[in-house]
Parts: structure tokens; sequence; C-alpha cells
């Protein structure tokens, strides 16, 4: 079964109001087994649009990474990080198979 990650692309209008929200997420994740492979660093955007925080979080797999999303404890975040940023979430299973 492949793995499951997290790709968030954010903007912070509010940091103070934001740290927060970031002060709270680790307990939940935990909770799921989440793990972070990417959290803020140094990037360069090549193509398209981008944000300025990017994060990639890995769980063990695709239905874990939906039920963290859609737990009360983390949508209650979600209603914490609201006002202070604005952003893109994707959830999207891993690919597990032949590589060139």
């Amino acid at each position: 079964m492949p793995k499951a990650y997290w790709i968030a692309r954010i903007d912070v209008h509010n940091m103070d109001g934001y740290k927060e929200y970031v002060a709270q997420n680790g307990a939940v994740f935990h909770q799921y087994g989440a793990k972070f492979l990417v959290r803020g660093g140094q990037y360069e955007t090549r193509e398209g649009t981008s944000r300025s925080r990017n994060v990639v979080i890995e769980f063990k797999d695709y239905a874990t990474a939906l039920a963290c999303y859609n737990s009360p404890e983390y949508q209650r975040l979600v209603a914490m990080r609201a006002p202070h940023s604005q952003g893109d979430l994707v959830i999207i299973e891993g690919y597990d198979g032949p590589q060139p």
C-alpha cells in the first residue's frame, strides 16, 4: 500500500496568530503517525506560481491522510489557522510502482 502526502502551499498574513496553529498541530499529526518531509525551508519557483511557505507531510496511507484532515482535532486547527493564512492543500496517494 503506497504512502500518502499532504502538499501545502501557504501565505501567512499574521505570523503571531499562525504560531498558535504551528504550536498545536504536532499533537494531531503525531496521533496519525505523520512525518514532516518539508516544513518551510529554502526554495525557488521555476514554473507557475508559488506561496511563501511550503509543507509536505507523509502518512502511512491515503486513508490515514484523509482521516487526519477530517478529524475534529485537525478541523479545530483549520479554524484557528484560517484567519491568519491562505493556502492550497492537496492530499495525494504516493506511487510505489516501478521506477525508471
